[in-house]
């Protein structure tokens, strides 16, 4: 084998520039998708549990087709076709100001949801159904005992996947380089360009991946471990 291996590319200066600003894209990227997921997911999962059946349809429809299309296509169509239906200058306008981070979050957000929502329903599903009833009998509308009593339950219950699909979003916001975004692996790859050191390039970057799911992981368990000492307390 021929290849010299040089990490000294990656040593203060321009490159080791280029991976931090990558990696402070990537965690931005990450955190602004993950809390708008959330929230549209939380949406979506007290629809699919709606009494009214035109609600359920919606919710379900929206599970249904983006669980079971590509990201990178939704990706894309963020980029290249929602952004067909403005005007010419409200496109140039969106492009001249960093619309290819808002494209790539908007696909992260509507389809890590998808999935959250799914995790979120297993969530109330888990809650036994006499606390809805309970509630309802109580004088709460169904909104009302969903957010006062099922979902602050089923969410300490949907912990442990809603990790998962974080560690998910994280991991596909890589696909963002696709449309222009300046983010890990988007600089890994100019690195490679410029100094042909593709294994220390990529090498790095999946240290610093590694690093990002080992901390959200950390965390996960850390108040999954508190959650269960207030319920035993």
């Amino acid at each position: 084998m021929n290849y010299h291996f040089d990490f000294d590319v990656l040593l203060p200066g321009q490159y080791r520039d280029w991976l931090l600003d990558g990696l402070w894209t990537t965690l931005q990227l990450s955190g602004v998708s993950l809390v708008f997921a959330l929230l549209l997911a939380i949406i979506v999962a007290v629809m699919r549990m709606s009494p009214l059946k035109t609600l359920r349809a919606i919710s379900a429809s929206y599970v249904e087709f983006v669980r079971n299309t590509p990201l990178l296509v939704q990706m894309l169509f963020w980029y290249f076709g929602a952004s067909q239906l403005f005007s010419d200058s409200a496109a140039q306008w969106l492009y001249a100001h960093n619309y290819e981070f808002v494209a790539a979050a908007f696909a992260l957000v509507f389809y890590t949801a998808a999935f959250m929502a799914e995790d979120i329903r297993s969530g109330f599903r888990a809650i036994p159904r006499e606390q809805m009833e309970a509630a309802r009998a109580s004088g709460l509308s169904f909104l009302q005992s969903v957010r006062f009593v099922v979902l602050p339950q089923a969410m300490r219950v949907s912990v442990p996947p809603l990790i998962s699909q974080a560690l998910n979003l994280i991991k596909n916001s890589s696909l963002a380089m696709a449309i222009g975004v300046a983010e890990l692996t988007y600089q890994a790859r100019q690195i490679e360009s410029y100094t042909f050191k593709s294994f220390e390039a990529f090498a790095a970057a999946t240290v610093l991946y590694l690093v990002i799911s080992l901390i959200v992981t950390a965390a996960g368990h850390l108040y999954a471990t508190r959650a269960r000492g207030r319920i035993y307390a």
